[in-house]
Parts: structure tokens; C-alpha cells; sequence
């Protein structure tokens, strides 16, 4: 674990050079777009001079550098704010659509891909392989459409714009996930209204993963089901709903677990659609609309974000396969 936490480090560092680079040559003056076609040259002077693109490209990443090891990300063009605080308001509201999505992939796929195992050829494996392969092939904005048109205008059952309703006070900002510090602050009535705005984004997003999730677990299930090892257990007696629990669909969550940890990983950065839909205030919808606006310093931070969810995300799924495969274990400690 020590050196996948070495590698990583490097991994970040490389990132970070090669997303500095490309924000950089990309075609666009971005103070010509933060102070607008209309503002002399004398403030875009300044500006340039402000953001130390006028210095050479490994200068100007040097004095980035220097600033993220003190806690300075830069200025947002497009806030005017400091990038940090911005990624620290907006952050949040993504995590927290991210983590009821995880939850409703994991247990929804892995779910249904194990019954559809169980049961395989009956009608119920037809539907879950029929849902599945629909769910795969749909992207995540369109099921966000579906949703609003089906639960905010057929059936208005749900709200579909923001986190918490209108004229509602927000709770007090703690951890800046909305449903939390409403229970932390003892506001019910907060935190019922923004986990009913938290249900259509997250299974908005979270059905194409929980789709592949059970098409892959329906996989590896069916394949770990016919190995002779089960037919043994079986005729030692073995209850056939301990032998699928613990020796089959063990084993057969590994693939789907590195799967399903990924997919997270990659909501930081595909949400910023069902986000648009939802009007939902999200880092996505923030770090598309930096690179729309060449936000320099935004992009980056961003960007920068995304790749250490990836670098904990596959950390934490070498522990949750070693612990799934004590094999890999002793591998690893050779």
C-alpha cells in the first residue's frame, strides 16, 4: 500500500503537469474573455501580468506549484474568487449525489445481478438482462430528462431544480453536505426537503453504472456457479444458500467491485449534465463552465480533483479485492 501511495503521488504530479500545459496552449486569451471584448488594453495588460502569463510556461507552473503547497489554488476568472473557496462550496453538493448514487448502484446492481443468476432463464433474468442492457446504453442525462418529465410534470412527486426548496434557510455549512448538517443543526424539515432533491439525480446517475454492475455480477455469478468446487459443497450437504453467499458471490464481486469503484470515480466528472438538468450546484457544472471560459486556474483545481478520487478510489479497491480474494493477498506479500 506504501508504494501504490508513491506511485500515486507521481501519478498526481504528472497530471498536473499535463493539464497545465494543455490549459495553457489551448486556442483563447483568457483575460481577453474574463474582462470581455470591451476592456482596454491596459486592463488586460494587468491582468496578464496578475496571472503571470507573460512569464515562461515553467514559471508560471513553478509559482502555481509554490501556491497549491500553501493552500493558494489562484483566482477564478469567472468568480473572481479564490479557486479553493470555490471548490470547497461547490464539492459537496457533487459528493453528496455521488454517495447516494454509489450506494443505489452497489446494492441495486450487485442485487439484481445476483438474483438474476440465481433464477437464470426464468422471466425475471429476461427483464433484469433487458433493464440492464438498457440501462447501459442510455446515457445518464437522459434518464435525468425522463425523470423530470416523468416525477416534476406527469407525476409531480418530487422536486427538480436545486438542493433544497425555495424559501427554505439553508443549514448552517458544516460539512457542506446538505442532508448532514441539517441532522447536525436538528432541522428535519431541511433535511427531509433536500434528500427528496438528492433521489432524481442520483438515480439519474447512477443507472448506467447499477446496469453494468448487474450484468457483470450476473456474468461472474454464472460462470462461478457451474465450477465443480460448487458442485461439491453442494453434495457435502452444504445449504445452498450459504454455498451462493459465501462461495460464490464472493468471488464474483471482484469484477464488479473494481467496476463499480471507477464508475464513482468518474461521477466527479460526468454529472456536470444531470447537474444542468437538476440546476443542481455541483464542482461539474463548475469545471465545465472554467474550461467554456478558459478559467485557468479553475481547470486545473478541477481536474486536479478528479484524478485524486481516481488515485483513492483504485486504492481503496486493492484493499476491498485483497480482503474478496485472500490470493492477492499473498501475492502482495511476497
Amino acid at each position: 500500500m506504501l508504494r501504490r501511495l508513491a506511485w500515486s503521488i507521481f501519478v498526481l504530479f504528472g497530471l498536473s503537469v499535463l493539464i497545465f500545459v494543455i490549459a495553457r496552449v489551448i486556442p483563447g486569451d483568457p483575460a481577453r474573455m474574463a474582462l470581455g471584448p470591451r476592456a482596454p488594453q491596459w486592463a488586460i495588460d494587468n491582468l496578464v501580468r496578475e496571472l503571470h502569463l507573460n512569464e515562461p510556461i515553467y514559471m508560471q507552473y513553478w509559482l502555481w506549484l509554490k501556491g497549491v503547497f500553501h493552500g493558494d489554488l489562484g483566482i477564478s476568472l469567472v468568480t473572481r474568487r479564490p479557486v479553493l473557496a470555490d471548490i470547497v462550496e461547490f464539492l459537496p453538493a457533487t459528493v453528496e449525489i455521488i454517495l447516494v448514487a454509489a450506494i443505489v448502484e452497489t446494492v441495486g446492481g450487485i442485487l439484481l445481478g445476483a438474483l438474476s443468476a440465481r433464477y437464470s432463464g426464468s422471466w425475471f433474468d429476461s427483464v433484469v438482462r433487458i433493464v440492464a442492457y438498457l440501462g447501459v446504453v442510455t446515457p445518464a442525462f437522459v434518464w435525468a430528462i425522463i425523470f423530470v418529465l416523468i416525477f416534476g410534470y406527469l407525476w409531480p412527486v418530487l422536486p427538480i431544480i436545486g438542493r433544497i426548496d425555495p424559501g427554505m434557510a439553508s443549514p448552517p455549512f458544516i460539512t457542506g453536505l446538505m442532508t448532514i448538517d441539517s441532522l447536525l443543526a436538528g432541522d428535519y424539515r431541511a433535511f427531509h426537503s433536500a434528500f427528496l432533491h438528492l433521489i432524481l439525480p442520483s438515480f439519474a446517475l447512477a443507472m448506467g453504472g447499477m446496469a453494468q454492475a448487474a450484468r457483470i455480477t450476473r456474468s461472474s455469478m454464472s460462470d462461478n456457479l457451474g465450477r465443480d468446487y460448487v458442485g461439491a459443497e453442494v453434495a457435502s450437504g452444504i445449504p445452498q444458500r450459504l454455498v451462493i453467499l459465501k462461495y460464490v458471490l464472493r468471488p464474483s464481486l471482484i469484477p464488479t467491485v473494481s467496476i463499480i469503484a471507477l464508475d464513482i470515480a468518474a461521477m466527479l466528472g460526468n454529472a456536470f449534465l444531470v447537474e444542468l438538468v437538476f440546476n443542481y450546484p455541483g464542482i461539474s457544472r463548475y469545471g465545465i463552465n472554467a474550461m467554456l471560459t478558459k478559467d485557468l486556474n479553475a481547470i486545473v483545481s478541477v481536474i486536479m480533483v478528479i484524478g485524486l478520487a481516481f488515485v483513492l478510489v483504485n486504492i481503496v479497491v486493492d484493499v476491498i479485492v485483497a480482503y474478496l480474494d485472500p490470493r492477492i493477498r499473498l501475492q502482495g506479500g511476497k
